[in-house]
């Protein structure tokens, strides 16, 4: 089965145009995605099933659809809320049966039939550290611990963590220690006017991510840098990631679906700008270094995938409608421009 790469944007702004896009390894263009999805549809979480090679989630304005062709066609899942606007979605790490989903404005949502069906998580409430008018705080990543199988944590922008600890029946804010390392001056930030003092950018979560390597440890990625917490979200504390890269604003981490202490995480200077990189680890965060040597990107990095199936294939995705692809474990890589007008891109998948 040949490889496709799937990119998805949300129209923002006068002049540009949402989509989700697929290629063919190999192509030298990119297809508009519509059989089965809405019409002008806003692609915001682009999600391969690892244990299904050609099955492939996206999230949408209104709610998640699958694709079982490799993107060929699309159905939208039996979700309770028409018009909810996707932002996140996850499959658990070693019950497949059970998928999560995360909206803005934030709530949680589950699945225990592969995502045929969705029910709220009631229990999942926005603790509204940030929330200003303007704007949709929302859901951003899920995750699961693969080592605790209920333990949950969900990344809100902006708005800090919650985790679950019994499978997503019940939550607890993780924010209290954030808030409280706001206080240290170098982490001072509250660039949209939201009433929480200076700790709007502590607050600013973006992604969260856990190894199988590392029990009790969760890597968060915020405005402020990539954050680490080694008991399971009580206490965080600041990786210094400036140590290894000019650029610290964080907009993705994940770790390796084939080696699990292989992490990847998304820098750029800030949220709108017209730079960022993609660095590596390969010791579980310990050190990092740039891997996507050579490339340019013309705007904020958002987010990095991996192949399912193949290690050396890793792709990510600019705020400007930029892919940037390798092919061989970063040896060399390509750049896949989305077509004209398409900027506003959040997600980048393949299958």
């Amino acid at each position: 089965m040949t490889a496709q790469i799937f990119a998805g944007a949300a129209a923002l702004g006068p002049g540009t145009k949402g989509g989700l896009y697929r290629r063919a390894l190999g192509d030298s263009t990119w297809t508009t995605v519509t059989a089965g999805l809405p019409a002008h549809v806003d692609a915001r979480v682009i999600l391969p099933d690892p244990n299904n090679r050609g099955t492939i989630f996206v999230g949408t304005q209104d709610g998640p659809y699958r694709s079982t062709d490799s993107g060929a066609t699309w159905h939208r899942l039996d979700f309770p809320d028409r018009n909810a606007v996707i932002w996140s979605l996850t499959i658990h790490p070693t019950r497949p049966n059970i998928m999560f989903a995360g909206t803005a404005p934030i709530a949680l949502y589950r699945s225990t039939d592969g995502g045929n069906s969705w029910h709220r998580l009631v229990n999942a409430v926005s603790p509204c550290h940030c929330e200003r008018d303007g704007f949709d705080s929302r859901v951003l990543r899920i995750t699961v611990d693969p080592n605790r199988p209920d333990d949950i944590y969900a990344a809100l922008e902006v708005s800090g963590v919650l985790r679950s600890t019994d499978g997503g029946e019940t939550w607890t804010d993780m924010s209290a220690p954030l808030i409280k390392l706001a206080d240290q001056p170098h982490l001072h930030s509250n660039v949209g006017g939201r009433h929480c003092g200076h700790c709007e950018g502590i607050l600013d979560s973006h992604a969260t991510a856990v190894s199988a390597a590392a029990p009790d440890t969760v890597f968060l990625g915020i405005r402020m840098g990539l954050f680490r917490s080694d008991d399971r979200g009580k206490t965080w504390y600041d990786t210094e990631i400036g140590r290894f890269s000019p650029l610290t604003y964080c907009h993705d981490v994940i770790v390796s679906r084939h080696d699990p202490k292989v992490l990847y995480t998304c820098l750029s200077p800030a949220a709108m700008s017209e730079d960022g990189t993609l660095y590596r680890s390969d010791n579980l965060g310990e050190t990092w270094s740039r891997f996507d040597s050579g490339t340019k990107a013309g705007a904020t990095l958002m987010a990095v995938c991996e192949d399912t199936s193949d290690p050396r294939r890793v792709y990510s995705v600019t705020r400007c409608g930029q892919v940037f692809g390798t092919e061989d474990g970063g040896a060399t890589w390509q750049e896949y421009k989305l077509p004209e007008g398409v900027v506003d891109t959040y997600a980048v998948g393949c299958v």
